[in-house]
This record gives C-alpha cells, structure tokens and sequence, in this order.
C-alpha cells in the first residue's frame, strides 16, 4: 500500500496518529495511527475487531501496513477513515465545559447505536468514554480507539480473564477483576453521559486507589448532574446500577424516553432556589469543579450528594484546575514516600485492592496506580495518572 503521511493530529504513549494520503483512495484524507512494531499489540488488535466492523456510528477501516523507520525500525501502521470533528472530550471543551441537554441526549442515542452495533456482533468496546468518541458532521457520534475491545468469552493466550479501559469509567465488576463484557460498557455509557453534562468524569481523581476501592467495593454510584432532567437522571438510574444483570442493555437504553423524544425536548425554565442548597450555583459546582478536582464527596446509592459536601465545596472551590498533566510530579502516589495512607471509613481498602490483583506497596517507586497504553500482569505493579484524558489500562489476572 502506497501512501504519504501528513501532519501528527494525536499522540498517545505507545502510538502516534497522522493524517496520511494513498494512492488506493484517491482524493481522500485518512487518519493512520502508528506505533513501533515490538509496542503494536494494541493496535494489531484493533485492527483485528475493527476490520470486521462495518456501521455509521463506528470509525471505518481502510486497512493497514507494515513500514520503516529512518533507523529500520519497524511500524504497524492502521489506517482510518479520517473523521475532522474531533472528538466527545473536544466538542465538550468547545461548548464550555458543558453540553445543553438536548445536545446530550443527542450524542447518547449515536452512541447507543454504535453500543448496540458491537454487541450484536460479539464485541466489547471496554474503554467507552469522551476522548475515545469522534465527531463527525454526517453522522454524529462515531466509537473509535479499539485497543482494548474484546470479543464475548475473549480471553488472554493463557486461559486468563482480560480487563481493560480508563479507571474512572470502569464498571464495578471490571475494578474487582472480573469478567468484562456489554454490561460494562453500558456503566461507561452513563459515565459518559455525565461527562457531556458536567465536562469531567463522574468520579473524583484525586486518589485513584481510593476511587478504585469505591468502585469495586462499596454500594456507592456516581452522583446524578443536577443540570439533568428527571428523565435524564431516570436514563442513567439505568446504566449505572452496580449489579450488572440489571443493567440495561444498547437495545433497552434505545427504547427509553431520554433518548426517544429529541425532537420534543425543551430545557426546563429555572426555578427559585428555596435554600443555598438548592441554586443554580450547583449546575457549577457538583458536577464539574468538585468532580474536577476531585475533592472528595459522600455520594449515596441514589447518586445524589449530600448537603454537607456542597456545603464543603462553596467554601473550598477555586476554579478550574489544570488538566494538562504530563511530568513525573503529577503522577499521584497511592502512599507517600512515608508510607502514609488515607482511610475508607475505617475499612482496609488497600488489602481488598490487592485481593483484587492491584498491587500496593509502601514506597511510591515501587507501585502506584498508572493509566497508559500498555499490558501489565494482573497483580504487578503500575501507577496511576490522575488524568481522565488519559488512554487505557489493561490487566490480566
């Protein structure tokens, strides 16, 4: 396959994606993403699942290629209908940091489809979530980033269960180590539909094992945009439910309300605040400044928060913090070089991660919590970057 490659549009910590040109597709641009051969088993799996993969709502295949680099190194190279919108995480900062309502229902029923698409073919997307959705101007909302898909019942060469996708949209079975499958994509649906609501994720980071330990263990959920409407908050009570057989499936989420009347939704009219608690500074504060900064709040197993952490955060909020980490010095240790720890409500939470196959030790150097393109052990060490944006994790217990 001929073909020139164009300017970098993207890069991850394994691959880089260009726009390129082909002769075999005249007069078309196509995105390629790149990596070194001997780091490509990301991408070689892509390829794999999204070659068979052919829908409106999902990034389109155009093929792949093996090439030299200016030291012979080798490259995997997949190429990609180039799709020019940018991403879910993009448009969301474009819109200010939050999407209108009716916006959101929008993308959500795109990506349903796509949802619905995947697991009526057998496949898990497993890392759903706002940097991992293009946008296109035919057809709205498009999947891509396949790395971690997997097919039902796929498991490692060893026999061993795969887990894979970005802590903080991580379904409860999947933090614990289970098998992974449509159900948790569903879970990274409605943590998807809170980032469009509220511009960050639907957990605070500020301690990744901590999230993790209230993730996989506790009987807690994200908490409900206040911005959202009943039916809103109705559709998630749907796709965030922590046992996974009451989830609802693509097909069910394509039937409700929330995603159904479009065309006949109006933005409510605001309300008098009765009390503090309740105005519009809300819509300003819950769902974006405590969750991007991942102050830490009680949320109930209703979703909601309660009224002493909003009370907590009008005294402590200052604005928007900066998400455009990438230096050692922000990546969190899970215990300090002291070996100093957080509590869980007098809980060992550190002795459930581990049983769950996280590692966790006293020195920082020797094991944290890591997001990044990249296949570890389940139960080896990796660290853990408090950044939402960041690409995927991969374990195998």
């Amino acid at each position: 396959m001929a073909w020139t490659r164009g300017r970098q549009i993207g890069k991850g910590s394994t691959a880089a994606v260009s726009v390129a040109t082909s002769g075999d597709f005249p007069g078309e641009i196509l995105a390629v993403k790149s990596a070194e051969f001997s780091k490509s088993q990301f991408l070689q799996r892509e390829k794999e699942i999204l070659s068979a993969l052919s829908s409106p709502h999902i990034v389109g295949y155009k093929g792949f290629d093996i090439s030299k680099g200016e030291s012979n190194e080798l490259y995997y190279n997949l190429f990609m209908e180039y799709v020019p919108g940018g991403t879910l995480a993009d448009e969301i900062r474009r819109r200010g940091g939050r999407m209108d309502e009716q916006t959101i229902r929008a993308f959500t029923c795109q990506i349903l489809k796509a949802a619905e698409y995947l697991h009526s073919n057998g496949v898990s997307h497993c890392d759903i979530k706002g940097s991992n959705i293009l946008i296109s101007e035919e057809h709205g909302a498009k999947l891509a980033d396949f790395g971690c898909s997997k097919r039902a019942g796929g498991r490692e060469s060893n026999g061993a269960v795969s887990v894979s996708g970005t802590p903080v949209y991580m379904a409860p079975e999947a933090a614990r180590g289970e098998e992974q499958g449509p159900e948790a994509d569903i879970w990274a649906v409605g943590c998807t539909v809170i980032e469009m609501a509220t511009g960050g994720p639907a957990w605070p980071v500020s301690d990744p094992a901590r999230i993790l330990y209230r993730i996989a263990f506790s009987d807690q959920i994200p908490a409900f945009p206040s911005s959202l409407s009943e039916q809103g908050k109705d559709f998630l009570s749907k796709c965030l439910v922590r046992d996974r057989s009451q989830r609802w499936t693509a097909t069910e989420l394509l039937s409700h309300p929330f995603v159904t009347k479009l065309e006949f939704f109006h933005q409510p009219k605001s309300i008098s605040p009765t009390s503090i608690l309740d105005h519009q500074i809300w819509n300003a504060s819950d769902d974006e400044s405590a969750s991007q900064t991942g102050m830490e709040m009680e949320v109930g197993t209703s979703g909601e928060l309660r009224d002493e952490d909003r009370i907590e955060q009008l005294a402590g909020v200052s604005g928007r913090p900066d998400w455009d980490w990438g230096s050692d010095e922000d990546w969190i240790p899970v215990r300090s070089e002291s070996g100093s720890t957080s509590q869980i409500r007098d809980e060992c939470w550190s002795s459930k991660l581990e049983d769950a196959g996280w590692c966790v030790e006293e020195e920082f150097d020797d094991c944290g919590f890591a997001v990044g393109d990249f296949s570890i052990d389940f139960g080896s060490c990796c660290r853990y970057v408090a950044d939402p944006s960041v690409s995927s994790l991969i374990i195998s217990p």
